[in-house]
């Protein structure tokens, strides 16, 4: 477990699976199929060409988020290759970037060629405060009950690519990948995340959560 702590006057992004440089999820050149034999036009993005989604992500990270900004990104960073972990980082602004693990990040994990240095901190959970804004419990996996879930703490998380419509989970949890953004950009995480997850419920997705029992006094 990692824990951060970073101050509320910063300018706080994060994001979830850009998928830089993965050709089957770009629709223009996918190989995946439906057992029908179309393309899943749900799980695909609507590019024509790798390089104009490379373009889109590239462009839409440097439009918001500013050199001395900090990023914050939950997981599944590139593919295509090795080279595209660099290839990617050399071309985002910002080099205050934050990477908890995703599910295709092996490389990064393993460190090949001491690419973990890239980042200001590689994890696989963290703990993010920001005092007198908000806690956050990260992770590229959604969670149905977390550390602090009966106390307020927000959860946001990647993984399944939900669309805008679907991004929020019970209470207060949130995709927050890039699929699901009408924008198709990073959030602002004090600006954007924090106002609609203060008013979310405080509930688990879990049928029976004694943390949430907490709240009513029914357990210590």
């Amino acid at each position: 477990m990692s824990v951060l702590k970073l101050d509320s006057s910063s300018k706080i992004w994060i994001t979830s699976d850009t998928h830089y440089g993965h050709k089957n999820i770009c629709r223009g050149v996918t190989d995946w199929r439906l057992p029908d034999g179309s393309i899943p036009v749900d799980q695909t993005r609507d590019f024509l060409s790798v390089e104009k989604m490379n373009s889109a992500i590239l462009n839409n990270i440097n439009e918001v988020i500013g050199q001395d900004d900090i990023f914050i990104h939950l997981g599944d960073w590139s593919f295509g290759g090795f080279e595209n972990i660099r290839k990617f980082w050399d071309q985002i602004v910002c080099k205050n970037i934050h990477l908890v693990l995703g599910n295709h990040d092996h490389h990064i994990e393993r460190n090949r060629d001491g690419s973990q240095g890239l980042f200001k901190s590689v994890s696989d959970y963290l703990e993010l405060t920001i005092p007198d804004v908000a806690k956050f419990v990260l992770m590229h996996y959604p969670l149905s009950s977390w550390n602090g879930l009966n106390k307020g703490v927000i959860h946001l998380h990647g993984h399944v690519h939900l669309p805008n419509d679907k991004k929020f989970g019970k209470g207060k949890k949130m995709d927050v990948g890039m699929d699901g953004s009408e924008e198709f950009r990073p959030y602002n995480l004090i600006r954007e995340i924090v106002p609609i997850m203060r008013k979310r419920e405080v509930v688990s997705d879990m049928e029976f959560d004694h943390h949430t029992d907490e709240i009513k006094g029914i357990v210590g």
